[in-house]
């Protein structure tokens, strides 16, 4: 199971050092470092984050009061050179709290309870996902309440704050971010192939090179998100 981490800290070489030690532990993967708690923000809410390393003391807003502005954040492990902020960390229910500078024993120590704490949480969400028998869903769109079965999806792009679902025969454009759409669609039938794709596994009608066609729709796969994709397309490969 990979975990997908972000790391916030707003000096480059700490960003190196826990870039250096995440590609010793093959599970871990980096998929993004934010020099500071806005652009942190701006991606946790077009992206799904497992994990998050982050700094305390950085310019714009500290992660202290990042973190208390965050709606269901992922597991977070603070790293900072500033242990008087350790005890008001924990209270925000961050899992560990790693002071620089610190050895990969240290780190591996955070991580391994980190993803232990993110295996149990996913479990948890896979067996709710399994339990709904629903095969759709409702959206709000030009002032309606509309159905939205998840057979008639074709994919959906992300237009900012907003997402515009391709349907077989229309489209709908509706105030939700792709985090929020992803999470509620069902795992095994959809896939995010882009930061502003998420396509129907179902509906690909072939994938070549970096792109995934549906009819005469070919749809970009994203550098980050190519790997994945094409080890969960190997899962349905005739061999």
């Amino acid at each position: 199971m990979k975990i997908n981490a972000l790391v916030v800290d707003d000096e480059p070489l700490a960003q190196n050092v826990i870039k250096q030690y995440a590609n010793k532990l093959p599970d871990l993967n980096i998929i993004a470092c934010c020099n500071d708690a806005i652009c942190a923000h701006s991606f946790l809410l077009e992206n799904t984050v497992d994990l998050l390393f982050l700094d305390i003391n950085m310019p714009k807003l500290s992660g202290i009061s990042f973190l208390k502005n965050l709606k269901n954040p992922p597991v977070v492990i603070f790293t900072t050179a500033y242990s008087e902020y350790a005890l008001e960390g924990f209270e925000l229910n961050a899992l560990d709290y790693l002071k620089k500078p610190f050895s990969f024993e240290r780190f591996c120590k955070a991580y391994y309870r980190a993803e232990e704490l993110i295996t149990l949480k996913q479990s948890s969400s896979s067996k709710s996902s399994d339990d709904r028998t629903e095969n759709f869903l409702f959206v709000k769109s030009d002032k309606k309440t509309i159905k939205v079965r998840f057979s008639d999806i074709n994919y959906i792009e992300g237009l900012g704050d907003y997402i515009k679902i391709h349907l077989a025969d229309k489209k709908l454009v509706t105030n939700l971010s792709m985090k929020k759409i992803f999470s509620l669609l069902p795992e095994n039938k959809f896939y995010r192939i882009h930061k502003s794709y998420i396509i129907s596994l179902e509906k690909i009608d072939s994938i070549e090179g970096n792109m995934a066609i549906i009819g005469k729709i070919k749809l970009p796969v994203g550098n980050s998100y190519r790997q994945d994709f094409m080890q969960h397309i190997k899962g349905f490969l005739a061999e």
